[in-house]
Protein backbone atom coordinates (compact mmCIF):
# COMPACT_ATOMS: atom_id res chain seq x y z
CA UNK A 1 0.00 0.00 0.00
CA UNK A 2 1.40 3.33 -1.04
CA UNK A 3 0.43 6.10 1.88
CA UNK A 4 1.67 9.36 1.49
CA UNK A 5 1.92 11.81 4.75
CA UNK A 6 1.40 15.16 3.68
CA UNK A 7 1.75 19.18 5.57
CA UNK A 8 1.27 22.21 4.34
CA UNK A 9 2.18 25.67 5.29
CA UNK A 10 -0.22 29.11 4.30
CA UNK A 11 -0.03 32.67 4.45
CA UNK A 12 -2.54 32.69 7.12
CA UNK A 13 -6.24 30.57 8.15
CA UNK A 14 -8.55 31.31 5.73
CA UNK A 15 -8.91 29.43 2.04
CA UNK A 16 -11.77 31.48 1.31
CA UNK A 17 -10.44 34.87 2.50
CA UNK A 18 -7.45 34.75 -0.25
CA UNK A 19 -5.03 33.11 2.25
CA UNK A 20 -2.14 30.79 0.16
CA UNK A 21 -0.56 28.21 0.09
CA UNK A 22 3.54 28.73 0.57
CA UNK A 23 4.99 25.20 1.35
CA UNK A 24 3.73 21.70 1.04
CA UNK A 25 5.95 18.38 2.11
CA UNK A 26 4.98 14.84 1.60
CA UNK A 27 6.57 11.63 2.70
CA UNK A 28 6.28 8.39 1.02
CA UNK A 29 5.29 5.08 3.09
CA UNK A 30 4.88 1.76 0.97
CA UNK A 31 3.75 -1.11 3.01
CA UNK A 32 4.27 1.01 5.89
CA UNK A 33 8.20 1.52 5.17
CA UNK A 34 9.96 5.18 4.76
CA UNK A 35 11.20 4.80 0.88
CA UNK A 36 13.08 8.60 1.12
CA UNK A 37 10.87 9.31 -2.28
CA UNK A 38 9.45 12.70 -0.40
CA UNK A 39 8.33 15.90 -2.46
CA UNK A 40 8.89 19.34 -0.81
CA UNK A 41 8.02 22.76 -2.89
CA UNK A 42 8.58 26.49 -1.43
CA UNK A 43 5.47 28.21 -3.49
CA UNK A 44 5.10 32.09 -4.09
CA UNK A 45 1.68 32.72 -2.57
CA UNK A 46 1.70 36.03 -4.46
CA UNK A 47 0.83 37.81 -1.22
CA UNK A 48 2.46 38.52 2.39
CA UNK A 49 1.75 36.38 5.26
CA UNK A 50 -0.22 37.33 7.84
CA UNK A 51 1.98 38.34 11.46
CA UNK A 52 0.83 35.45 13.03
CA UNK A 53 1.48 32.95 10.22
CA UNK A 54 4.92 34.12 10.00
CA UNK A 55 5.54 33.97 13.10
CA UNK A 56 5.11 30.01 12.97
CA UNK A 57 6.79 29.15 9.73
CA UNK A 58 9.25 31.98 9.38
CA UNK A 59 8.96 32.04 5.71
CA UNK A 60 9.32 36.05 4.46
CA UNK A 61 7.99 37.22 1.64
CA UNK A 62 11.46 37.77 0.58
CA UNK A 63 12.60 34.59 0.87
CA UNK A 64 9.86 33.20 -1.59
CA UNK A 65 10.00 35.56 -3.82
CA UNK A 66 11.62 33.49 -6.28
CA UNK A 67 10.00 30.41 -5.66
CA UNK A 68 7.66 28.85 -8.27
CA UNK A 69 3.84 29.73 -8.12
CA UNK A 70 0.98 26.69 -7.28
CA UNK A 71 0.39 26.32 -11.12
CA UNK A 72 4.00 25.64 -11.87
CA UNK A 73 4.30 22.75 -9.49
CA UNK A 74 0.61 21.32 -9.41
CA UNK A 75 0.94 19.04 -12.03
CA UNK A 76 3.71 17.21 -10.34
CA UNK A 77 2.22 17.27 -7.21
CA UNK A 78 -1.26 15.95 -8.88
CA UNK A 79 0.89 12.83 -10.32
CA UNK A 80 3.31 12.35 -7.49
CA UNK A 81 -0.18 12.03 -5.14
CA UNK A 82 -2.48 10.40 -7.26
CA UNK A 83 -4.32 7.15 -6.47
CA UNK A 84 -1.83 6.86 -2.87
CA UNK A 85 -4.04 7.49 0.47
CA UNK A 86 -3.32 10.14 2.25
CA UNK A 87 -2.80 10.91 5.85
CA UNK A 88 -3.01 14.30 7.15
CA UNK A 89 -2.98 16.00 10.69
CA UNK A 90 -6.41 18.16 10.76
CA UNK A 91 -7.46 16.74 7.16
CA UNK A 92 -9.70 20.03 6.91
CA UNK A 93 -7.66 22.66 6.84
CA UNK A 94 -4.97 21.24 4.71
CA UNK A 95 -7.60 20.04 2.11
CA UNK A 96 -9.49 23.47 2.07
CA UNK A 97 -6.10 25.20 0.70
CA UNK A 98 -5.14 22.34 -1.63
CA UNK A 99 -8.50 22.29 -3.14
CA UNK A 100 -8.85 26.33 -3.21
CA UNK A 101 -5.07 25.91 -5.64
CA UNK A 102 -7.19 22.96 -7.60
CA UNK A 103 -9.98 25.24 -8.08
CA UNK A 104 -8.09 27.72 -9.66
CA UNK A 105 -6.87 25.45 -11.94
CA UNK A 106 -10.09 24.43 -12.77
CA UNK A 107 -9.14 20.72 -11.41
CA UNK A 108 -11.56 18.74 -9.33
CA UNK A 109 -11.29 18.80 -5.25
CA UNK A 110 -7.86 17.26 -4.18
CA UNK A 111 -8.75 13.94 -2.97
CA UNK A 112 -10.42 12.95 -6.18
CA UNK A 113 -7.13 12.36 -7.64
CA UNK A 114 -6.21 10.00 -4.47
CA UNK A 115 -7.54 6.61 -3.29
CA UNK A 116 -8.56 7.79 0.46
CA UNK A 117 -7.81 10.02 3.31
CA UNK A 118 -6.70 9.39 7.17
CA UNK A 119 -6.75 11.89 9.51
CA UNK A 120 -4.72 11.38 12.41
CA UNK A 121 -6.43 14.40 14.37
CA UNK A 122 -9.34 12.42 14.44
CA UNK A 123 -7.83 9.39 15.23
CA UNK A 124 -5.69 10.66 18.15
CA UNK A 125 -9.02 12.14 19.82
CA UNK A 126 -10.30 8.45 19.49
CA UNK A 127 -7.49 7.13 21.22
CA UNK A 128 -7.06 9.62 23.69
CA UNK A 129 -10.08 11.28 24.34
CA UNK A 130 -10.18 14.57 26.32
CA UNK A 131 -6.30 15.03 25.83
CA UNK A 132 -4.07 17.30 23.98
CA UNK A 133 -3.37 16.03 20.47
CA UNK A 134 -1.57 18.43 18.45
CA UNK A 135 1.85 17.01 17.02
CA UNK A 136 3.97 18.16 19.39
CA UNK A 137 1.67 16.33 22.10
CA UNK A 138 1.57 13.68 20.13
CA UNK A 139 5.34 12.84 19.72
CA UNK A 140 6.20 13.73 23.46
CA UNK A 141 3.41 11.33 23.94
CA UNK A 142 4.20 8.20 21.55
CA UNK A 143 7.84 8.67 21.96
CA UNK A 144 8.99 10.62 19.05
CA UNK A 145 11.70 13.20 18.96
CA UNK A 146 10.85 16.56 17.61
CA UNK A 147 13.65 18.55 19.79
CA UNK A 148 14.60 19.92 16.35
CA UNK A 149 11.42 21.31 15.78
CA UNK A 150 12.02 25.09 16.50
CA UNK A 151 9.79 26.30 13.74
CA UNK A 152 6.82 24.73 12.00
CA UNK A 153 7.95 23.30 8.26
CA UNK A 154 5.72 21.26 5.67
CA UNK A 155 8.73 18.81 4.86
CA UNK A 156 9.60 18.49 8.84
CA UNK A 157 6.12 18.05 10.35
CA UNK A 158 5.21 15.66 7.53
CA UNK A 159 8.14 13.46 9.09
CA UNK A 160 7.35 13.77 12.53
CA UNK A 161 3.72 13.12 11.91
CA UNK A 162 4.73 9.55 9.68
CA UNK A 163 6.90 8.67 12.61
CA UNK A 164 3.57 9.34 15.22
CA UNK A 165 1.31 7.77 12.91
CA UNK A 166 4.03 4.66 13.19
CA UNK A 167 3.81 4.31 16.41
CA UNK A 168 -0.11 4.98 16.32
CA UNK A 169 -0.87 1.88 14.68
CA UNK A 170 1.74 0.23 15.31
CA UNK A 171 0.58 -3.87 15.77
CA UNK A 172 -1.45 -3.24 12.80
CA UNK A 173 0.16 -4.80 10.53
CA UNK A 174 -1.44 -7.91 8.51
CA UNK A 175 0.87 -11.17 8.89
CA UNK A 176 -1.43 -12.61 5.71
CA UNK A 177 0.66 -12.68 2.41
CA UNK A 178 -1.59 -11.16 -0.22
CA UNK A 179 -2.28 -13.88 -2.80
CA UNK A 180 -5.21 -11.92 -4.54
CA UNK A 181 -4.19 -13.20 -8.15
CA UNK A 182 -7.85 -13.75 -9.75
CA UNK A 183 -7.36 -17.43 -8.23
CA UNK A 184 -10.08 -17.85 -6.06
CA UNK A 185 -13.85 -19.34 -5.37
CA UNK A 186 -13.77 -23.18 -5.92
CA UNK A 187 -10.16 -23.14 -6.99
CA UNK A 188 -8.95 -21.75 -3.83
CA UNK A 189 -10.81 -23.82 -1.89
CA UNK A 190 -9.15 -26.83 -3.33
CA UNK A 191 -5.65 -25.60 -3.01
CA UNK A 192 -3.31 -27.79 -1.40
CA UNK A 193 -3.13 -26.78 2.14
CA UNK A 194 0.29 -27.35 3.64
CA UNK A 195 1.61 -27.47 7.11
CA UNK A 196 3.93 -26.06 8.68
CA UNK A 197 4.98 -28.85 11.24
CA UNK A 198 6.68 -30.87 8.33
CA UNK A 199 9.65 -27.82 8.60
CA UNK A 200 12.28 -27.31 10.88
CA UNK A 201 11.50 -23.74 11.30
CA UNK A 202 14.19 -22.10 14.02
CA UNK A 203 13.06 -20.34 16.87
CA UNK A 204 14.98 -16.68 16.61
CA UNK A 205 14.86 -15.13 19.57
CA UNK A 206 15.33 -10.91 19.87
CA UNK A 207 18.75 -9.61 20.03
CA UNK A 208 19.55 -7.36 23.59
CA UNK A 209 19.55 -4.38 21.61
CA UNK A 210 16.36 -5.12 19.89
CA UNK A 211 14.51 -5.81 22.94
CA UNK A 212 16.04 -2.60 24.69
CA UNK A 213 14.57 -0.64 21.41
CA UNK A 214 11.43 -1.89 22.49
CA UNK A 215 11.01 -1.54 26.01
CA UNK A 216 11.54 1.99 25.09
CA UNK A 217 8.85 2.19 22.89
CA UNK A 218 6.39 0.75 25.75
CA UNK A 219 7.74 3.08 28.08
CA UNK A 220 6.79 5.65 25.90
CA UNK A 221 3.66 4.56 25.79
CA UNK A 222 3.43 4.16 29.50
CA UNK A 223 4.28 8.05 30.05
CA UNK A 224 1.95 8.91 27.37
CA UNK A 225 -0.76 6.72 29.15
CA UNK A 226 0.09 7.79 32.96
CA UNK A 227 -0.34 3.60 32.92
CA UNK A 228 0.73 0.05 31.71
CA UNK A 229 0.15 -0.52 27.97
CA UNK A 230 -1.47 -3.98 27.60
CA UNK A 231 1.61 -5.40 25.40
CA UNK A 232 3.41 -5.65 29.12
CA UNK A 233 0.41 -7.59 30.80
CA UNK A 234 0.09 -10.04 28.01
CA UNK A 235 1.38 -13.44 29.51
CA UNK A 236 3.78 -15.27 27.71
CA UNK A 237 3.35 -18.08 26.07
CA UNK A 238 2.65 -21.78 27.46
CA UNK A 239 5.81 -24.05 27.14
CA UNK A 240 4.18 -26.27 25.15
CA UNK A 241 3.00 -23.79 22.38
CA UNK A 242 6.59 -23.07 22.35
CA UNK A 243 7.26 -26.27 21.85
CA UNK A 244 4.95 -27.12 19.17
CA UNK A 245 5.90 -24.34 16.92
CA UNK A 246 9.61 -25.28 16.78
Amino acid sequence: MRQLILDTETTGLNAKTGDRLLEIGCVELVNRRLTGNNLHFYINPERDSDPGALAVHGLTTEFLSDKPKFADIAEELREYCRDAEIIIHNAAFDLGFLDMEFGRLGWPPFMQHCSGLIDTLMRAREMFPGRRNSLDALCERLGVNNAHRTLHGALLDAELLADVYLAMTRGQESLVIDTSDGDDGEAGANREKISLRQFDLPVIAAATDEIALHDDVLNGIDKGMKGTCVWRKEPPPPESDVASAA
